[in-house]
């Protein structure tokens, strides 16, 4: 998916009889960067991200529009209705979700994805235990994604690409970048993964004063928290020029009484176009021009400490 990089001290010449010309070698440690270089060269971690075969901008524009002309499961006419209020409005709460189709979500990757979400420890800097039973709920995930026609473009497309030796690798990966876990409490715990990130969100409310939610970046937990009351809508900033879904959207809202001042995200797309199109950006540095529908759209994504593992990744709005 992703995609998601001596000096010789050669002889004076005042001694040229000597035969042994050892001070070559001596001279190798004292450049300062010979050993750090190795170092960042050669990471320790395993899924260090390696330079990536280079991939075009034309080319991440035509594999984007392919995979959405792709994505059959994303929400079709009559099956997602917004009421999207006043741009900036962040005086009163209301509903951002009016209708959400019970059959678009029953879909296999819709619910595998909500029989997901209720895994996570919102909190960080409190350890993330995956039970075996959760990681089984990751791995019937990531099988039903895919399964579906949006991953297999993407699969098809790295391993043309030579970005990875073969499927099973690309698979492997493609587990590990989204599920793998890291600190985001300076060590203090495992407690977050670009999964947990992305999809479920989460912050440091409750541990503070002035705790805050820091993320969620999909549609579908909103949906969710906000039907079972623990999410307060107070208005968008920005909202795209697609007429159908997905749109991008950038909004305010309250979770759990605590406030996002703006976050975005890809509104009425599905789970594996949402897991796939962030992995297309990790083939080129940071930010990822892509097309959505014949309009063009910049996705972030970061990466944790260099490593193979999502930290963050939206669409950028104005």
């Amino acid at each position: 998916l992703w995609l998601l990089v001596v000096a010789s001290t050669g002889g004076s010449g005042e001694v040229p009889p000597v035969p042994r010309a050892v001070p070559e070698p001596r001279a190798v440690p004292q450049s300062p960067r010979a050993v750090p270089e190795v170092s960042r060269a050669v990471p320790e971690s395993p899924r260090a991200v390696p330079e990536p075969p280079a991939v075009s901008d034309a080319e991440l524009r035509e594999l984007s529009e392919q995979m959405l002309a792709a994505d059959s499961n994303r929400a079709g006419p009559g099956q997602l209705e917004l009421n999207l209020k006043g741009s900036g409005s962040d005086t009163e709460a209301g509903r951002l979700f009016s209708y959400v189709s019970p059959a678009l979500l029953s879909r296999p990757t819709f619910s595998r994805l909500l029989a997901l979400l209720d895994n996570y420890e919102p909190r960080t800097g409190r350890d993330e235990k995956e039970t075996a039973e959760e990681q089984q709920e990751q791995k019937e995930f990531l099988d039903a994604a895919l399964d579906t026609p949006v991953l297999a473009l993407l699969e098809r497309f790295v391993l043309r690409k030579g970005l990875y030796p073969s499927a099973e690798a690309f698979r492997a990966d493609l587990h590990s970048m989204w599920f793998g876990l890291y600190s985001r409490s300076s060590g203090k715990a495992l407690d977050s993964s670009g999964f947990e990130h992305v999809f479920h969100g989460e912050g440091t409310w409750g541990d503070t004063e002035d705790g805050e939610g820091h993320c969620c970046h999909n549609w579908v937990q909103l949906q969710a928290l906000e039907r079972s009351g623990r999410l307060e809508y107070l208005g968008y900033t920005w909202d795209g020029p697609w007429m159908d879904f997905p749109d991008v959207l950038s909004l305010q809202f309250r979770w759990d009484g605590y406030s996002k001042p703006r976050g975005s995200l890809l509104v009425g797309s599905s789970p594996e176009f949402d897991l796939a199109l962030p992995g297309v950006t990790l083939t080129c540095p940071c930010r990822c021009r892509v097309s959505l529908g014949g309009e063009a759209a910049t996705i972030q994504t970061y990466t944790w400490e260099k490593q193979r593992l999502v930290a963050s990744a939206y669409p950028l709005t104005p």
